[in-house]
């Protein structure tokens, strides 16, 4: 905001993360077993990780975990940690 610019009192800009908390949540619960949620996060790697376990049980259950993860955390712990791990494989 500009300096000088008038603001109404209790107002607080809210702030928009870049991907969706709710939408990776929700792949990573019905989708986590192929990674597609780590591919929506920019995870590539990851995600190839993800498809190369997928005949196992393992993806599913760490998708679920991160789903849950995901859909309790706050929009700006979620985007912050996001943020924090652009560009690292795993997390």
């Amino acid at each position: 905001m500009p300096d000088g610019a008038p603001t109404q009192p209790g107002y607080a800009p809210q702030y928009v993360a870049a991907k969706s908390r709710v939408t990776a949540g929700v792949l990573a619960i019905l989708l986590g077993s192929f990674g597609v949620h780590k591919f929506y996060l920019g995870k590539i790697g990851a995600g190839i990780f993800y498809i190369l376990l997928s005949w196992t049980w393992i993806p599913t259950i760490i998708g679920v975990i991160e789903g849950i993860i995901y859909l309790t955390q706050d929009d700006r712990t979620f985007a912050a940690k996001l943020e924090a791990n652009r560009g690292k494989f795993w997390v």
